[in-house]
């Protein structure tokens, strides 16, 4: 097996490709505790991450989309080695380093950061996201999408894996395709996220099935859509905008804990 996708729970992942493990937005919280989000909000978790940190193997690096309690929680804070390379935001790095993980690695918009083995590369590349509308966008933390590009030893790209992080759909994110037009899969951070009940920071079912059709991927695979009670748009939201659309064929749905197999250029169905 070349690689393998494992969802965890919530915008958490286990990516492994080409001898790399990387793990997505660390959340490590049980049903019933509550994750902190700032400006004195919570939210919380109604399920169980189907991974204890401590069982996790050994990583080569996280990839964080933002500083929030549910992608970053005081589970990981404790538990995560020191010295983990962590490639998140330029803030969220800053914030990352002063607390001791003195490998955070902060990238501005488009900004890379390459990690190598003896089997290739992966290629960390930042791409636009936007967390809330309007001026509600300056209350919430800098958030990043990325995109992980695996190469063999001579420099060919074998997979190209986009992550949206937790962004709304926005005019920024047409120049994703516009400058990766080959992505094979993609994972989709929806729910709905409402702040205060009203305020809508992460993409709905509707948004989600447009994203889809923005970014063109060839596999999609949605996460981040049930966890949390701040969560308004369920998963069917999603399933039913996408089938309207016509875009069911590209969508593979994972159970939390369920591994599929990563080889080049696409994902395994079942």
């Amino acid at each position: 097996m070349k690689g393998s996708l494992q969802f965890i729970g919530n915008a958490t992942t286990l990516i492994r490709y080409n001898g790399f493990t990387l793990l997505t937005d660390p959340n490590f919280l049980h049903r019933g505790q509550r994750a902190y989000l700032g400006h004195g909000l919570s939210s919380r978790r109604r399920t169980d991450p189907a991974v204890e940190i401590q069982d996790l193997p050994t990583l080569d690096a996280v990839v964080l989309s933002h500083m929030h309690g549910d992608h970053w929680d005081r589970v990981t804070r404790k538990h995560l080695d020191r010295d983990m390379p962590i490639v998140t935001t330029r803030s969220a790095a800053g914030k990352l380093r002063r607390r001791g993980f003195g490998q955070s690695v902060g990238l501005r918009q488009w900004q890379q950061h390459e990690l190598r083995n003896a089997h290739g590369s992966v290629t960390i590349t930042a791409l636009p996201a936007r967390h809330a509308p309007g001026p509600m966008e300056r209350l919430l933390p800098p958030v990043i999408g990325t995109m992980l590009e695996f190469r063999d030893r001579d420099g060919r790209v074998e997979l190209r894996l986009h992550i949206s992080g937790d962004t709304l759909l926005d005019r920024r994110l047409e120049a994703i395709p516009r400058r990766f037009p080959d992505i094979d899969l993609a994972l989709v951070h929806l729910g709905g996220t409402k702040l205060l009940g009203t305020v809508l920071v992460t993409m709905d079912g509707g948004q989600g099935a447009s994203w889809v059709n923005l970014v063109n991927p060839r596999t999609v695979v949605p996460i981040h859509f049930d966890d949390y009670t701040v969560f308004s748009s369920p998963l069917d939201d999603f399933r039913h905008h996408v089938e309207q659309a016509g875009l069911a064929d590209r969508v593979v749905y994972l159970e939390r804990g369920e591994t599929r197999e990563l080889a080049p250029h696409h994902i395994a169905r079942r």
